[in-house]
């Protein structure tokens, strides 16, 4: 979800109860487009913070601090002069926009009550924090906007404050039934698009939300739909703008296969049956958690870009060869042909006139008549011995070849594993684990340098509802160890079926599990495989006694002739994650 107009409402809701007649005790200015604002109120003391980033702007309340430069910025002197200590005796958001402003009240050097603006832009690459007079002239921003930059409007100081309105989208809160058709009857747009850009603060997702919620195709254009279905989407148009205006938000996170996908200051019908959810206990906790997360995801995935780099120049590398290799096997299948011949001319040889061409024969072996050609120029042994010569070449190149492409494929399978165990990565432990695996393995060229140890990475520890722990191992090492050194022969031991993956183990307690044990672990070893996400998945399982390691096989790589299977889904949301090591 975008940081839409209906979020913002949200948070000016949140901020409106908790800040209200606060002052402002502590202004800094952590990074260059963000602010931290230490307000006092008689509830206490909260953090707000305030960030412009172009990339990820963001208001929520924090407990957070952060490291100051020691040499405060401009922008956050001039606040400390204009608004520190100031009360705040406003909150608003003008319509739906993407807007904040805080009203403070505050005196001046000769002790007269003043009255100033800070107003928060939430506005992608264009946000802004204005800080402004109470004629509304700008005293200042954390952005210059020159007319060189943008042709609407300057963010300078001394010029007026204003809202462009360069979209032309209608106020959604004051709309009625008329203006809704005939807003939505000017756009040759399918029904979900000419929504959000027909009216201020609704982002894509919220529009799609309106068109599941009234049942209608978001591709239609609205000219297509009768006067019930207009009248249904404006009624469902409406209902949200009630709850939007009455302040009854509903602060939700959603999930795919555990990882935040959406969240929404409102409940998303479109959303409810496809995804599990979370509800925050308000606006900022539900930002906080969202954008931690998704953070920390994106900070891991940024992190492990030179080991991917690693990972997937050698699984090229090792495809091209074993594609190679196949091609080359493929030219030796005719070998026992050459043998047939060989064996053929020194049957029938015996009949040829001097300088024949090609013999035909009876392959005894098939009951079939064959040509072959000859060598006028050879006697025949010495055509037959050709033959052999072409066979045993071709049978050394096939059994070398056989041998060579068993080991590309168990290179690729190796680092495909590798692969997989940098998408379940979750930690930069994990990270630290994996590399020192490819070391191992001669993908990376170990430096000697004096590093602070790090704590080692453990396995993800599970609980089932029946009190069962199940324990996963997120890289090869770690399965490697999960199972030939923590499990117990009679515990059991899953594995999604021919795909990389974790290893599962399930703590048996020296007695037969419950089936919905076995499911659990067997969901856990979908979800924690190349395959999350699919349906059905199949899992091999046995217990942990008849998994055996191959010799000089790869690390995690096993081996087991006899199993159990179940065919099951990815859906983990019923099992709780317990911190700490096995």
């Amino acid at each position: 979800m975008a940081f839409d107009g209906i979020t913002v409402a949200a948070v000016t809701h949140e901020l409106h109860s908790i800040l209200l007649d606060g002052r402002i005790a502590k202004i800094a200015q952590p990074e260059p487009d963000e602010l931290l604002l230490t307000i006092k109120t008689v509830s206490g003391t909260h953090r707000l913070c305030l960030c412009a980033s172009a990339s990820l702007p963001l208001v929520y309340l924090t407990k957070d601090t952060k490291t100051n430069p020691l040499t405060a910025p401009n922008f956050c002197m001039l606040l400390r002069k204009h608004i520190g200590n100031g009360r705040i005796c406003g909150i608003s958001q003008p319509s739906l926009e993407r807007i904040i402003e805080f009203t403070i009240e505050h005196r001046n050097e000769l002790g007269d009550l003043c009255q100033k603006y800070l107003i928060m832009e939430l506005m992608g690459k264009h946000s802004n924090l204005i800080l402004c007079d109470e004629n509304r002239v700008i005293v200042d921003s954390i952005k210059h906007v020159s007319s060189q930059t943008s042709s609407v409007r300057e963010v300078l100081p001394q010029r007026p404050y204003f809202v462009p309105n360069t979209m032309e989208k209608q106020d959604p809160l004051s709309v009625d039934f008329d203006g809704f058709s005939r807003i939505l009857s000017r756009k040759e747009l399918p029904l979900g698009k000419a929504i959000y850009t027909a009216f201020t603060g609704i982002s894509p997702v919220a529009s799609e939300d309106i068109c599941h919620r009234a049942s209608l195709d978001s591709a239609l254009p609205f000219s297509q739909l009768s006067f019930s279905e207009k009248t249904a989407l404006y009624r469902q148009f409406d209902a949200v703008m009630h709850l939007v205006k009455t302040r009854q938000f509903t602060p939700v996170i959603y999930y795919d296969n555990g990882l935040p996908k959406e969240f929404s200051a409102l409940s998303l019908l479109s959303f409810e049956q496809a995804y599990p959810s979370s509800s925050p206990s308000g606006i900022s906790q539900m930002l906080r958690d969202y954008y931690a997360q998704k953070n920390t995801l994106v900070r891991i995935r940024q992190k492990s870009a030179d080991l991917r780099q690693v990972v997937q120049t050698a699984l090229e590398r090792n495809r091209k060869k074993y594609h190679l290799q196949s091609r080359q096997l493929d030219d030796t299948r005719d070998r026992e042909l050459f043998r047939i011949y060989g064996e053929l001319i020194h049957t029938y040889g015996y009949s040829l006139s001097p300088k024949s061409r090609q013999l035909t024969a009876l392959n005894y072996y098939t009951n079939e008549e064959v040509c072959i050609p000859l060598d006028p120029d050879r006697s025949p042994s010495e055509n037959a011995q050709h033959y052999f010569e072409k066979y045993n070449k071709k049978k050394r190149t096939f059994e070398t070849l056989s041998l060579l492409i068993e080991e590309t494929k168990k290179e690729i399978l190796y680092l495909e594993s590798v692969s997989t165990s940098l998408d379940l990565a979750s930690e930069e432990e994990d990270l630290i684990q994996i590399k020192e695996e490819l070391i191992q393995a001669g993908y990376i060229k170990r430096k000697t340098s004096r590093r602070k140890t790090s704590r080692p990475s453990s396995p993800l520890h599970y609980l089932t509802g029946d009190g069962y722990h199940i324990y996963v191992g997120k890289n090869n090492l770690q399965n490697e160890e999960l199972t030939f050194s923590f499990a117990e022969g009679n515990d059991w031991w899953f594995h999604a079926k021919g795909v990389p993956g974790s290893h599962v183990i399930l703590k048996s307690k020296q007695k037969e599990p419950p089936t919905s044990a076995f499911e659990d672990a067997g969901r856990l070893a979908v979800y924690y495989s190349k395959s999350r996400g699919n349906d059905k998945v199949e899992i091999d399982y046995v217990q942990r006694k008849h998994v055996k390691k191959p010799k000089g096989g790869k690390p995690g790589f096993v081996v087991y002739y006899t199993n159990y299977s179940l065919v099951i889904d990815s859906d983990i949301s019923s099992l709780a994650l317990l911190p700490g090591q096995p």
